[in-house]
């Protein structure tokens, strides 16, 4: 019988943030991955990448100011970098558990473009910052070629880069490839290498992709029979933050959107993966939404933690 495939988007808590933490984080992730491939799923793993990237970011652009021969390396390289450092943890991780269960599953990486609109209204208006905090002169700079710059009045300056909305995703077809050979995959880290299509050329973006819109297209097109967002919350909250917080335990996508409505989502935290779980559910009314944290996730398999959401 073939195995239900399960899109996993596994958030900050599942990773750490420095090579240390997400090393170590990285044992109890590969646990909760090991769980749903014995559950049944056979998993495609896509993963955020905001410190890695930013840490990669800050280190080739001090390389440059140390030594002016070395080239600092664009968002896109920056983007392919963390792709290839996280993935390989993960990877390495989740084969060491699975050889220790006695399961003999192959665990394949794909280093993933995917493309994005020039014209996006978010090359416009930059909301992401990364790198190292820069002096007012350094600050100047990155104007000067273009870049843009944000002020914190006690640490300094940094840059902030776009996060347009995925369109395409150009290894799609290899990732079916590797799944209809029963491979265990990951792809799409940190919300893919951000490309834009200039005729037959794939030009890097200045810009990351956020990865729960990632989630929910890479879902979509895969016609997965579950999106699971792994969090840092063990369930979506009404009231969220205030005395009568409460737990949603399920919802539809019309109850979604009315608590959207109603304002109950934060902006930059939950409102991406409800719209991320929206736009799967509507594309594929037979599948499912779980969101919950990495440390209920055991719980929420057995169905006593986490939020559901299916279309109807």
């Amino acid at each position: 019988m073939k195995n239900n495939i399960a899109v996993v988007s596994l958030g900050h808590e599942a990773l750490g943030v420095t090579t240390h933490e997400q090393k170590n984080a990285m044992k109890h992730t590969a646990t909760v991955l090991a769980d749903l491939i014995e559950a049944g799923y056979q998993l495609v793993i896509t993963h955020s990448n905001g410190p890695q990237v930013s840490m990669i970011h800050k280190a080739m652009t001090e390389l440059h100011r140390m030594y002016i021969d070395y080239t600092s390396a664009p968002m896109c390289v920056c983007n392919a970098m963390s792709q290839g450092y996280i993935a390989y943890d993960i990877q390495s991780s989740l084969k060491t558990e699975l050889s220790s269960r006695g399961l003999s599953k192959p665990v394949a990486s794909i280093l993933t473009q995917v493309t994005v609109d020039p014209y996006d209204e978010a090359f416009y208006s930059p909301t992401k910052a990364i790198g190292r905090y820069m002096s007012k002169e350094d600050a100047d700079m990155e104007v000067k070629k273009g870049n843009f710059v944000e002020e914190d009045p006690e640490k300094g300056y940094r840059r902030i880069v776009a996060a347009p909305t995925p369109i395409k995703i150009v290894e799609l077809d290899s990732i079916k490839t590797l799944l209809d050979a029963g491979q265990e995959v990951i792809a799409c880290g940190g919300g893919g290498i951000p490309v834009i299509e200039q005729g037959h050329v794939l030009k890097g973006a200045s810009a990351v992709i956020e990865k729960d819109a990632i989630a929910g297209l890479l879902a979509s097109e895969l016609s997965s029979d579950r999106l699971i967002i792994l969090t840092s919350v063990p369930n979506v909250y009404k009231n969220f933050g205030k005395d009568d917080q409460e737990p949603i335990l399920k919802m539809n996508v019309k109850e979604a959107k009315e608590y959207i409505e109603a304002g109950e989502f934060g902006e930059v935290n939950m409102l991406p993966k409800i719209k991320a779980a929206m736009k799967f559910l509507e594309s594929n009314h037979n599948g499912s939404v779980l969101i919950t944290s990495i440390s209920s996730a055991s719980d929420a398999l057995k169905g006593k933690a986490g939020t559901f959401i299916t279309f109807e």
